[in-house]
């Protein structure tokens, strides 16, 4: 067995919310996840700013545009991928985004098959992705509090 290759990843996601609903990407069976829930984003490209790669992978995957409005995170880990002989070292940058024009239409023939508004009740149900799951119940849950009425 040869010994892993080691690799590294800086990927930017986007966290929009409504009301008590965030926007969740899930993935395709061109993932190496299919089927589990994420925010919207993905890897940068060579020389890309993250705030520019959220964006770009934003518009991809759902087919909103959004502004950056905060950083939320960073997040870093590092797996074994037996699969590809890789040791992967991933930096996750969590913004919060604010959609500003387009129409919510899923990614075709990409990572991702279905993007929805997911009320915060539901994605604690769904298969999301570990590490996203405190922005996504802290962010909405912030958000339903300051909503007229609350």
């Amino acid at each position: 067995m040869t010994t892993p290759v080691p690799r590294t990843r800086i990927a930017a996601y986007g966290l929009a919310a409504s009301e008590d609903k965030v926007l969740l990407a899930r993935a395709s069976d061109r993932s190496a996840l299919p089927g589990t829930w994420w925010l919207p984003g993905g890897g940068g490209e060579f020389g890309e700013p993250p705030a520019d790669a959220v964006v770009r992978e934003f518009v991809e995957e759902t087919g909103l545009m959004v502004r950056v409005v905060q950083l939320l995170g960073v997040l870093s880990d590092v797996a074994d991928r037996p699969d590809i002989n890789e040791r992967m070292h991933t930096v996750r940058i969590i913004y919060a985004v604010e959609v500003t024009a387009g129409e919510l239409t899923p990614e075709v023939a990409g990572t991702t098959d279905a993007v929805a508004w997911v009320a915060r009740s539901e994605a604690e149900e769904l298969p999301l992705m570990s590490f996203f799951r405190p922005y996504v119940s802290a962010v909405t849950r912030s958000r339903s509090k300051s909503s007229p009425g609350s």
